[in-house]
């Protein structure tokens, strides 16, 4: 299924930044020593880092992504050398170059979609005998028919497709084609900055190839911008797995303490609890209550008056209002809590739900056997002499969101409201 909603631009921006980044750099016609230097050693340090990180966290994925990268880089830097210490290419440089023209987005894109499996020892193995049996398959062909391999791969198969602007052997650009849309899809289906990487990370490639023999430093530069989106992309999975919370979106308990730690001497905290859960879970099952939780979270997250939301465990959630009061905060948390009680999920009856999945998508949306109606209680607390730091406060917090059960659930209460008489806040925020 295509999840066109999830598609967030914050995926692509390191890996778009870091694109532009290398075409400014080898666009340039002489880089300093310093970053001649640099890049001349990035790539093969960026493959011992980056391969000792994915190893280290079973991330065998993006390890043969950094092996494709470098060893295209590898065969391609060896023919550079070459033609840049005596003037003139190798004797095999045209057929090396066609044949990474070609492997390049064969195992790029075979090793981008290949989804990772539970058994990492038999997938570490089945990922290192395709690289082992097209690498070898290619240089034993390469080493027995150079010339006939030469011929085969620089034939034009298809001369109404061929233009001038081609300078790479015409079966490269339909698997650049294969992979990109392959890649496409699967980032649609499954948005994630590492596919987003991978996507453009292609594109990089594409760029990179004609100009191999063109500009001094592309091959260089572009092989370590690409390797390094591939890093950046697994370091930016690694920080949402630890502070967003992956069932609703929001962010976890990690990122709440530590924004907990940078607030200032005054800011109001609320958690939010959703009312009976557990049977939501009992009665429907979970499938139901995590459509509950996703539900809460989404209107949670558009709460405003400068409010951020995190989820804090279970059914629970934390609203953090910097710089605020209970009566600035009050009237912007009774907005949420009534979005909530309005927004009414719906439900099909389980024994009336098709067997076929065909039958299923046609009939999904169509007809709904009930409807399941969700609230929320929320108790809020202030920083004050009595409570000083976010922990008295959320305590203080968790102490009014007890209030607002007690008092009959599907409110907002300070704490001590309801001993004090006070009315629940209504008014909408301007």
């Amino acid at each position: 299924m295509l999840r066109f909603s999830a598609v967030r631009l914050g995926h692509f921006l390191p890996s778009l930044l870091l694109l532009v980044g290398g075409l400014l750099a080898a666009s340039l016609a002489t880089l300093n020593e310093f970053f001649n230097s640099l890049f001349n050693v990035l790539p093969t340090l960026l493959l011992l880092l980056g391969g000792s990180f994915c190893m280290v966290y079973s991330r065998q994925r993006e390890l043969f992504l950094l092996l494709t990268v470098y060893l295209g880089y590898f065969l391609l830097d060896s023919q550079t050398d070459y033609f840049r210490a005596n003037g003139r290419v190798r004797d095999d440089a045209a057929l090396i170059f066609h044949l990474c023209s070609l492997l390049l987005p064969l195992l790029y894109g075979l090793y981008a979609a290949w989804q990772e499996r539970t058994q990492l020892i038999q997938d570490l193995i089945a990922r290192a005998a395709v690289l082992f049996a097209v690498v070898g398959v290619a240089a034993a062909l390469e080493q027995r028919y150079p010339t006939e391999v030469l011929t085969w791969l620089a034939d034009i198969r298809w001369p109404a497709l061929h233009g001038a602007w081609m300078s790479l052997v015409q079966l490269s650009y339909p698997l650049f084609a294969l992979a990109a849309l392959l890649l496409t899809v699967q980032y649609l289906r499954h948005p994630r900055p590492l596919h987003a990487a991978q996507l453009v990370g292609l594109l990089g490639l594409l760029w990179m190839l004609p100009k191999v023999f063109i500009e001094p430093q592309a091959l260089n530069i572009m092989s370590s911008q690409v390797m390094l989106m591939i890093a950046v992309a697994v370091a930016h999975e690694a920080y949402q797995m630890a502070f967003r919370d992956e069932l609703t979106g929001l962010p976890g308990r990690r990122a709440l303490n530590e924004h907990l730690q940078r607030l200032g001497r005054n800011y109001v905290l609320a958690m939010a609890d959703i009312d009976h859960f557990k049977k939501f879970n009992d009665i429907h099952g979970h499938d139901v209550g995590d459509q509950v939780l996703r539900l809460v979270a989404q209107q949670l997250g558009k709460i405003s008056g400068g409010g951020k939301a995190y989820r804090y465990g279970g059914e629970e959630f934390t609203l953090v209002f910097p710089g605020k009061t209970i009566e600035q905060c009050l009237p912007h948390l009774e907005v949420v809590r009534a979005a909530v009680e309005a927004y009414h999920l719906q439900l099909r009856e389980s024994a009336k739900r098709p067997h076929d999945d065909q039958q299923g998508r046609q009939k999904r949306g169509v007809k709904s056997a009930g409807s399941v109606a969700v609230t929320v209680s929320i108790g809020v607390a202030q920083r004050q002499a009595a409570q000083p730091n976010p922990e008295d406060v959320l305590k203080a917090a968790d102490k009014a969101l007890y209030e607002a059960k007690n008092a009959g659930r599907n409110k907002v209460m300070a704490l001590g409201q309801a001993r004090r008489g006070a009315v629940r806040v209504t008014a909408a925020p301007a």
